[in-house]
């Protein structure tokens, strides 16, 4: 699955897409891990943009907002970080049932994760 990821960083007026391939199902079949995948992904797309020059990135999945909200295409997940805000989508998913599922798998989320 391919999806878009747009940043905006704070003090920024340029929004620069990325697109993520995701090597899982579709969002409405997202497991725990797949939706924790997800937001690895997302959130180390930001990190790219803000820091291009970092070969190794590192993510933590705490410390931000984040809202599933409802689009023509489908539903996005908007994430609010300090240093700007990064949107993820759209998704084939149903907002509640989405949201339901992003509350549980951040929930199960050690603070030691990263992505390299």
């Amino acid at each position: 699955m391919t999806f878009t990821v747009e940043v905006l960083l704070k003090m920024k007026e340029e929004v620069v897409e990325k697109t993520i391939d995701f090597e899982g199902p579709e969002a409405v079949a997202w497991t725990d891990e797949d939706t924790r995948h997800v937001f690895e992904l997302t959130l180390g797309a930001f990190d790219e943009v803000q820091n291009p020059d970092t070969q190794e990135r590192s993510v933590s999945l705490r410390g931000f907002s984040w809202i599933v909200m409802p689009v023509s295409e489908g539903v996005v997940i908007a994430i609010e970080i300090p240093s700007g805000v990064v949107v993820a989508g759209p998704f084939n998913a149903d907002v509640d049932i989405l949201t339901a599922t992003i509350t549980r798998a951040l929930a199960n989320t050690q603070s030691t994760e990263s992505v390299h």
